[in-house]
């Protein structure tokens, strides 16, 4: 049977109170690529150069054949290699574990049940992509691979898989994350990685916004043209994106597989499956094995978390935009809040990302699934309550789905209602404890409504004849 449809044998889970693991001879053996099974077919991306769909020469200059393949694969599963597979199997299966203290401490009889991702050697889900990612261009003979990071999640799942297959890597840090997370960007260097702050005077597109903004807090999509303008500038040097793209989606969807075998084994279908949303990966990995059953009509609602100070699902317009803030990217059709829009300096640096994935775009737009936005506020409130319930901190940016959590299980204990409630904790936050210090010390409030800001950057999309 198909890799994420097939039951769970007794021999297969274990559980151990409400920790319920797969041996590492269940961790999947192949990716989920959703595509075949969208609604209707994505638009392809288009050229910056010639705003005609972008061609696999164009994207050569900066990723390997085997990844570009991936993207644009029919295949609705594409094996993962074993020796990407070794690596991987260092933490997976992730645990997937019963919520039972928050359950009780919110008084509500949903079972929450969270995917464990923060075990992993960076503390997030990130490695599920950046391992392939690094692998495939290694195998193409690229040694070097720049990169951008908001929080800094995804540079340091690159800098360790980079490490893995003994290549290096340049990490270009939005600014305001790089100040406010000063040991991620220590643990990066420690496995050889580069890191400069975003926007840079190494780049000429870092160079340009320096010029206008000295003060610049930087964006992803500032990071973005950075990364890229160096790929592409350096034949000994590719590009790696953490989010967005289809393949990285693709390769995160083994933590919805391994979530749908676990659930199985407690007797357990999801009714509603929330995770965080900045690009679509974290989200991605968890919602796209579901998407079948959604399709198919079952009671499942999966919803993607996004900040209300970088609303890009919720408050974006569907329609053709630069993945970057310079505008050398290929432009998708994606949910954008304008590629110029500079969100404001929260700590969820992961979230801080002008557009959403094409495929969660399609996804939103369909109806196939939906969107909900938290405040800051909001979000380290239910942060806090899930280390003193779970015992857990959870990093900030999977913090805005435990508080989508924290919302729908409130919603179900005044139905008087039982459903089972899937989230993705998608890394620990000890990387980010002067976020909450600021919290505890009160210095930490909600974001200013960004709608002239946003009305402003959709202003600037750029025109796309259909």
């Amino acid at each position: 049977m198909d890799a994420i449809s097939r039951p769970t044998t007794n021999q297969d889970a274990r559980t151990r109170g409400d920790v319920i693991t797969l041996p590492t001879a269940e961790l999947p053996r192949r990716w989920y690529n959703v595509l075949p099974d969208m609604p209707e077919p994505l638009a392809p991306p288009l050229s910056p150069a010639t705003g005609k769909p972008v061609t696999p020469d164009e994207l050569g200059r900066i990723f390997p054949p085997s990844l570009i393949e991936q993207e644009m694969s029919g295949e609705r599963f594409i094996a993962i290699p074993d020796e990407v597979l070794d690596i991987l199997a260092m933490w997976r299966p992730t645990p997937l574990v019963r919520a039972r203290r928050l359950e009780a401490a919110l008084g509500t009889p949903a079972r929450i049940y969270y995917k464990h991702e923060g075990v992993s050697p960076t503390g997030s889900h990130k490695p599920n992509t950046a391992v392939p990612q690094a692998y495939f261009n290694r195998m193409h003979g690229i040694r070097r691979l720049t990169t951008e990071t908001g929080a800094g999640q995804w540079g340091s799942a690159l800098a360790f898989a980079t490490r893995m297959f003994g290549m290096t890597c340049r990490v270009f840090m939005v600014r305001v994350s790089y100040d406010q997370k000063p040991y991620r960007r220590t643990f990066m260097r420690l496995f050889g990685a580069e890191v400069f702050p975003s926007p840079s005077p190494h780049t000429a597109s870092g160079r340009a916004i320096l010029e206008r903004a000295p003060d610049s807090p930087g964006s992803l999509g500032i990071a973005i043209s950075e990364a890229v303008e160096e790929a592409a500038g350096r034949p000994d040097t590719n590009y790696s994106l953490g989010s967005v793209l289809n393949h990285v989606l693709l390769h995160q969807t083994v933590i919805g597989q391994e979530a749908k075998r676990q659930l199985e084994a407690a007797g357990e279908t999801p009714e509603f499956i929330y995770g965080c949303h900045g690009g679509g990966s974290n989200f991605g990995g968890i919602a796209l094995p579901f998407v079948p059953q959604i399709l198919a009509g079952e009671r499942i609602r999966a919803v993607a978390v996004e900040p209300d100070g970088c609303p890009s699902l919720t408050r974006g317009r569907y329609a053709f935009d630069y993945g970057d803030t310079a505008g050398i990217t290929p432009m998708v059709r994606m949910y954008t809040l304008g590629h110029d829009f500079i969100p404001p300096a929260s700590h969820a640096g992961g979230l801080r990302y002008h557009g959403a994935s094409p495929i969660v775009s399609a996804l939103v737009h369909s109806g196939a699934i939906g969107a909900e936005t938290v405040a800051q506020s909001e979000v380290f409130r239910c942060a806090e309550l899930f280390a003193h319930t779970e015992g857990i901190v959870p990093a900030p940016e999977s913090a805005h789905a435990i508080a989508a959590v924290v919302r729908k299980a409130g919603e179900l204990r005044e139905e008087r209602r039982g459903a089972a409630i899937l989230f993705s904790l998608s890394g620990h936050g000890l990387f980010d404890l002067g976020a909450y210090e600021a919290y505890l010390d009160g210095r930490l409030g909600d974001q200013a409504d960004q709608g002239e800001a946003i009305a402003a950057a959709l202003a600037g999309l750029p025109e796309v004849r259909s």
